[in-house]
């Protein structure tokens, strides 16, 4: 099953990052939010990637160009450095299709310009590419298969430290306020599954979550799949430093291919 990933946004709420690269490519550890995005789909066998770039596409372009299988896998080193042999490969398998989708496009219209790469696939997954998640991808797809519904996005809990604010319809008197984490507060995740019929309800310059799903809302075609693990998109500054302290602490949720002994799941 093919994987669209958006990753031609401007992400001007993670400036410090997004003037000098693409918030795709801000990363986590040593390895980019997008290659840990992949190699999460990867894992459940998804390795067809179609990239929808934008902004400063050619930067990723280049990462995928140059990549270097020893940062992340063992390997040995032999005769004076010149012969490098790899004991575990993470990319090897993959298709990846960059796609130059404009600097100024929304989701929809992205979405519409890859639409002759998505031929033959009657089903497939999309994702913003600024979140991660321990999504048990595997039960999401049997479930959105057994619905048998156009789309589908996995819903969420914010996590921000918020409060939910209920008030008085006439008099504005407060009647309730809580954090977020404790309401029946559910967001959109970012983590699609799409029947190619999406196009049909796709107009001209429209924005996927926006009159699209009011379409299929109507038609009661639309499914959200609610996760209570773990999720968390990398917006701001503050989202990359609470990923960065979870990385250096060993304590990342999203890397669901990882053994808990450090090795890597079959």
């Amino acid at each position: 099953m093919k994987v669209v990933l958006f990753c031609g946004g401007l992400g001007t709420r993670l400036r410090e990052h997004s003037e000098t690269i693409p918030k795709p490519m801000v990363e986590i550890g040593y390895r980019p939010i997008i290659w840990h995005l992949m190699r999460y789909y990867a894992h459940f066998g998804h390795k067809e990637f179609i990239l929808c770039l934008g902004y400063k596409g050619d930067y990723i372009k280049n990462y995928f160009l140059n990549y270097s299988e020893c940062l992340s896998n063992n390997f040995t080193l032999s005769n004076g450095g010149k012969d490098v042999q790899l004991h575990t490969t993470d990319i090897e398998d993959w298709e990846i299709t960059f796609v130059d989708t404009g600097i100024n496009l929304n989701i929809g219209e992205r979405l519409a310009a890859v639409k002759p790469y998505l031929e033959g696939e009657d089903v497939f997954l999309a994702n913003y590419s600024d979140g991660l998640s321990d999504l048990d991808l595997d039960l999401y797809l049997k479930y959105f298969h057994q619905q048998d519904k156009i789309a589908s996005f996995m819903a969420v809990q914010p996590s921000q430290s918020f409060h939910v604010v209920s008030l008085s319809n006439e008099d504005g008197v407060v009647e309730n306020i809580q954090s977020v984490g404790l309401s029946d507060l559910w967001i959109n995740g970012g983590f699609f599954v799409l029947r190619k019929e999406i196009f049909d309800y796709i107009y001209s310059g429209e924005e996927l979550v926006l009159e699209p799903f009011q379409r299929l809302i109507q038609q009661k075609q639309l499914l959200a799949y609610k996760n209570s693990g773990f999720w968390a998109c990398m917006d701001t500054l503050k989202e990359k430093i609470l990923f960065d302290e979870m990385y250096a602490k060993g304590n990342t949720p999203w890397t669901v291919w990882a053994a808990p002994s450090g090795g890597i799941k079959k």
